[in-house]
């Protein structure tokens, strides 16, 4: 599989985990509300989270606006870091829901390594 192929693959799947949760963060569905109630968190952070989520998300899709998108994917690492950090802290060590926020901080790491250069923040000349 090319490189090219391998960013969009690992970009969709971030988008789309960014779409779905950013809609159940907005929408505070139930299942979600139970896990930022046992983090601590109050309800109204979801929207928070869940309209940076949708932003991000459009950020890594559209063409162009490299800064911005340099900009979603920091988003992106302190939304996982952050929700990682929370879970343990506040004792939710559920191995699943560990494993999961690592492993899509590898896939926010390669979709940010494997970027073409037409979506890269280089330095003005």
């Amino acid at each position: 599989m090319s490189r090219n192929a391998i960013y969009w693959v690992t970009t969709a799947l971030l988008a789309l985990e960014l779409v779905l949760g950013g809609v159940s963060d907005v929408l505070r569905v139930p299942q979600v509300r139970v896990v930022i109630d046992r983090l601590g968190y109050p309800a109204y952070f979801l929207v928070i989270l869940g309209v940076w989520k949708l932003l991000g998300a459009a950020a890594l899709i559209v063409p162009r606006f490299p800064l911005l998108k340099e900009w979603a994917y920091a988003g992106v690492v302190f939304n996982l870091t952050g929700a990682l950090a929370s879970n343990v802290v506040s004792g939710v060590t559920d191995t699943g829901t560990l494993v999961y926020l690592v492993l899509m901080m590898g896939v926010t790491a390669a979709s940010w390594a494997l970027r073409p250069a037409s979506r890269r923040n280089l330095p003005l000349s």
